[in-house]
């Protein structure tokens, strides 16, 4: 049986983790036989935003890890009492929360960096060749935590078709793969499995779906 470790940021997906991607996610493992464990940041989201208006909510204050703890029913973690020895492969669910409150690309771009917590996570699970799988906007995390590591990933479209996120992932030295939702992608050599899902934001959910249990599979198979 493996252990995978799953990594959320609250729950929602214009704040936090995006919950169809973070419940697909869960659910390939279970069907794949992995013993599972979420953790999150305890600290604030970035902001809250009302999913019904997508306005932000001034002066409302939510916690990642409560908030997380709605997708995990309860099972989960901080993240500092993640250890990669622990287990055997990591994967980051997508959603705008996970570009906001594990590294602030969304505010920033390339002008900002991977929260340090995150960081220090990733490094250990690479450091020990232990694979890692990133799911919607989640590849942009990897990519800004290893620049210039020539990783090969995909956040949906090319940067030749307006994709301004795969254009920044090339900018930081690693090669973009364009790919469908229901598409998945095996940089074998890196231990690193990426899949686009709501990156094509209207993308059948079955689709959506059918892309995370590939890449859930194959980060298992790598494991």
């Amino acid at each position: 049986m493996k252990r995978v470790a799953v990594i959320l940021c609250g729950s929602g997906y214009l704040d936090g983790s995006e919950i169809r991607e973070s419940v697909a996610t869960l659910c390939a493992l279970s069907k794949h036989g992995a013993q599972v464990h979420c953790y999150a940041l305890n600290e604030k989201q970035a902001h809250v935003v009302n999913a019904l208006t997508g306005e932000e909510s001034p002066g409302e204050s939510r916690n990642q890890l409560v908030e997380a703890a709605r997708i995990a029913r309860g099972k989960i973690s901080p993240l500092e009492e993640l250890q990669a020895h622990d287990w055997d492969a990591v994967i980051l669910p997508g959603g705008f929360g996970a570009a906001k409150n594990l590294c602030n690309y969304a505010f920033k771009g390339l002008d900002g960096s991977v929260h340090p917590k995150v960081h220090r996570k990733l490094q250990d699970f690479f450091a020990a060749k232990k694979p890692i799988g990133a799911i919607c906007i989640a590849p942009i995390i990897v990519a800004m935590a290893f620049p210039k590591q020539g990783f090969e990933l995909t956040l949906g479209a090319s940067a030749s078709d307006g994709n301004d996120a795969a254009r920044d992932a090339e900018t930081l030295g690693h090669r973009h793969v364009a790919c469908s939702a229901k598409q998945f992608h095996v940089d074998a050599k890196n231990k690193l499995v990426t899949t686009p899902a709501y990156m094509h934001d209207s993308a059948p959910l079955h689709e959506i779906f059918e892309g995370i249990e590939g890449l859930v599979k194959s980060v298992i198979q790598l494991a």
